[in-house]
């Protein structure tokens, strides 16, 4: 399902999401079944998804940023929202095409500012819905852990500086290591000690 401009769009801890007519909204259903992985990490499915979609349009490096946002050179271009309902989980997926917000804390840009003006958002939902459909399958029939081994391919390298923001409001530092077989943020404390992140707004620093 596709929007053409949101008037009430959100992202993660409850952030407003910006919509202005000729970007990307869009949203869809999964059934869950029995023997599938754990629910929240289709977090991965769809991070993959939207990196594939957005990192050939691109003249910057887009990475994907814990749990699935997809980053430009540093600078956000997509955001991605999953929420539970009954036996179904909800993925909203927003990317910026034609624009992107200013005035925010952190860099945005858009695929147009990244040098792919004649991008159409109607387009760029029927390639996301079958680039999806690929993850998907994959997850379901092989399980995690290829989905995670592509996603450490295209993410923050390990090493990287950040800064964890977890729903408590207490902030940890390190650098990123890995994901865990479930799909958690593994961080790598100045101490040398790990510790497992489980939800968390992230700051590359």
């Amino acid at each position: 399902m596709r929007a053409g401009r949101q008037t009430g769009g959100r992202g993660r801890m409850g952030r407003s999401w910006e919509s202005p007519d000729g970007n990307l909204y869009c949203s869809t259903l999964i059934r869950l079944r029995g023997g599938d992985p754990l629910p929240h990490t289709l977090a991965l499915v769809a991070g993959n998804a939207v990196h594939a979609l957005v990192a050939p349009l691109c003249k910057g490096q887009a990475r994907i940023k814990w749990p699935n946002d997809v980053l430009v050179d540093g600078a956000k271009i997509a955001g991605i929202l999953l929420e539970r309902a009954g036996d179904a989980i909800v993925a909203g997926i927003g990317v910026n095409v034609a624009g992107h917000p200013t005035g925010f804390d952190r860099p945005v840009t858009s695929l147009f500012a990244q040098g792919a003006p004649e991008a159409d958002a109607a387009a760029l939902q029927v390639r996301l819905a079958e680039l999806f459909a690929h993850w998907l399958a994959i997850w379901r029939a092989q399980g995690l852990e290829p989905v995670r081994t592509h996603w450490l391919l295209n993410a923050h390298p390990a090493g990287t500086p950040m800064r964890v923001v977890q729903p408590d409001g207490d902030t940890v530092e390190g650098t990123f290591d890995t994901l865990d077989r479930h799909g958690m943020l593994i961080l790598r404390l100045a101490n040398g000690e790990s510790r497992a992140i489980h939800a968390g707004d992230i700051l590359l620093i």
